[in-house]
């Protein structure tokens, strides 16, 4: 049954296992809620969640949620404020049991509900974990049977806004625009103050030391105002909810189990004071299948980072990679990193020192254990001048393989098990026929079409939209806002503009093959380059760089969290015109 029709207010207390421990308390007591979400679930979190479950099957679920309703369930229940979280993990049913057992011997009188059927173990050998991402159907058959708890397993991170808002204006599994409009409010409030300020580009424009968490009031239409409870820090701007909106996106099409967000359709706009309008949504229906997520231990791995301070950086990195040679001849990888942080003429000993780190990975711990970390540190007094470690040598330790597939929808056990125990299935949505159609472009308002071609969405051609005139040579990120993520052994990287001429020069100079030049390490890899019109933004995804993803610590930056930064910091021949006048700017490779 409806609610009245006003808009729901659901805000978020949690971005990833272990963010912000006392985000609930602050979101319950910063002003009105609905709902209160949190969101604790990761590529990464799953295979901790996997080893937990291998220690005991009674674990295998988000313990410090647990705590944190200790702290704050009382609470939830005075101001009415139900709440919704995946931090069931692997094992949804057993953390029910917990909050009804913590309830009653707190004498809480609250309804826990939770949905199951994510768990496809066992999936393939060697699989630890196999996860079906769920949608949000299941959140709302629980609320709508009443209850004031609900926890998930493996569901999609936009599900935890768009399976209440579903329930709360009783939306049909058809209403595809309504439920796009929630998957969007829901894909900027999943990554809690990543929207209100974190991890921002322009940063230094505004107070962040300590973001307030978002909610989102979500209208009977889906649209929907970003915002934060009065008084919190941080600051929710169109840039913000820009970034989170390309955070760890692919193509135009956000595609989910309920329905297929069309992202090209958003339009944003500042509504007031912390406050950001997202209306324009276009809704499909979703694809066949279910994304399903499976982690692996892929190995054991170790690691030496050698210190090398002062003069003849290079000559001290051959040496020690020599000496060590016939000891990592055994070895499956072995890979040498050399960063080069030392400073010429430095006043202090750590400016003037390099880094080289060793990594090493091989299927038996044996090979890459103490045996041979020790033999690293047996090089301190018979190797280059200056040798020293940051650490101790240490065990191996296991590394992990994240792997994605799909399975048909029909075939997934998505159940709702309600306050009272009944078990309620949930029909898989109908689904878009494949392929799905092409995706158009579309115009800014008053803006001309952005004619493209190809795979990657590529302007056809310049058409002389560029800005003339004076060019400087400076970093990117003079200009452009951009945000980076993983998806499994892929990165992604969005970056945005904020006015529509410097996005008439942003999609014209930053093709797929520019950034790839910009940036060196995706040289031989795949890059797919999509337009986001309305949001002033290109997306790009580079396929492979992270290699099995996070849990292998493949890369320096395992989650591609700062690849966005690398790129911001590069420079390139920008038009004068374009440049805040507020930046200090540096006039070398000025251009007539």
């Amino acid at each position: 049954m409806s609610r009245g029709r006003r808009p729901l207010r659901i805000g978020n207390a949690s971005g990833f296992y272990g963010d912000r421990f006392s985000a609930f308390e602050e979101m319950l007591t910063g002003g009105p809620l609905d709902v209160l979400t949190g969101d604790y679930l990761a590529e990464l979190t799953m295979l901790i969640l996997g080893r937990d479950r291998l220690k005991s099957p009674e674990l295998g679920y988000a313990k410090t949620f647990l705590r944190q309703l200790e702290q704050s369930l009382g609470l939830a229940r005075e101001r009415g404020v139900r709440i919704v979280a995946n931090a069931g993990g692997l094992n949804p049913a057993g953390l029910a049991d917990a909050i009804r057992t913590f309830a009653a011997g707190a004498g809480v009188p609250v309804s826990v509900a939770h949905v199951e059927g994510d768990d496809l173990m066992p999936f393939a050998e060697g699989a630890l974990t196999a996860n079906a991402y769920l949608g949000g159907a299941g959140i709302t058959a629980c609320l709508r049977a009443g209850a004031d708890v609900v926890v998930t397993g493996r569901v999609t991170d936009a599900a935890l806004v768009s399976g209440p808002a579903a329930w709360w204006f009783d939306w049909a599994p058809d209403d595809h625009d309504r439920l796009a409009g929630a998957v969007v409010a829901g894909h900027v409030l999943e990554c809690g103050t990543q929207s209100t300020g974190g991890n921002y580009s322009f940063f230094t424009a505004h107070d962040v030391r300590r973001p307030g968490f978002p909610l989102a009031e979500i209208a009977e239409d889906g649209s929907s105002v970003i915002t934060k409870h009065p008084g919190t820090g941080g600051v929710v701007s169109v840039g913000t909810v820009t970034a989170q909106l390309l955070y760890e996106t692919q193509g135009p099409r956000y595609l989910g189990p309920d329905v297929t967000a069309r992202l090209d359709t958003v339009r944003l706009a500042q509504e007031g004071e912390d406050r950001v309008a997202i209306t324009g949504v276009v809704g499909e229906p979703p694809p066949p299948t279910l994304k399903v997520g499976v982690t692996r231990i892929g190995g054991w791995r170790n690691e030496v980072v050698f210190v090398l301070t002062g003069l003849d950086i290079e000559e001290k990195a051959a040496l020690v990679q020599a000496q060590l040679a016939d000891a990592l001849s055994q070895v499956a990888t072995a890979d040498w990193t050399l960063a080069r942080t030392d400073h010429e003429d430095a006043r202090t000993e750590e400016t003037a020192s390099a880094m080289l780190r060793l990594v090493v990975r091989d299927p038996s711990p044996d090979r890459v254990g103490r045996t041979l970390t020790s033999e690293a540190v047996e090089l301190a007094l018979a190797s280059y001048p200056g040798f020293h470690v940051t650490s101790p040598p240490g065990p191996a330790q296991p590394y992990g393989v994240f792997t994605s597939s799909a399975v048909p929808s029909a075939t997934v056990p998505h159940v709702a098990v309600l306050p009272d125990g009944t078990r309620h299935p949930v029909p898989p949505v109908p689904a878009l026929p494949v392929p799905a159609p092409a995706v158009p472009a579309l115009p800014l308002p008053d803006a001309p079409a952005v004619p493209v071609s190809g795979a990657e969405g590529r302007p056809a051609a310049p058409a002389g939209a560029a800005p003339a005139g004076p060019t400087l040579r400076v970093p990117l990120g003079r200009l452009a806002g951009a945000r980076s993520g993983d998806k499994g052994g892929d990165a992604n990287i969005g970056v945005w503009v904020e006015s529509d001429e410097a996005w008439e020069w942003l999609h014209t100079t930053l093709t797929a093959e520019e950034l790839q030049a910009l940036l060196p390490e995706t040289a031989g890899l795949a890059v797919t380059r999509h337009l986001l019109p309305h949001l002033r933004a290109l997306n790009f995804t580079v396929t492979g760089i992270l290699g099995d993803g996070v849990a292998s610590a493949h890369r320096f930056d395992p989650q591609a969290k700062a690849l966005g930064e690398w790129l911001r910091a590069r420079h390139v021949d920008i038009p004068a015109r374009l440049l805040p006048t507020h930046l200090p700017l540096t006039p070398e490779g000025t251009a007539p």
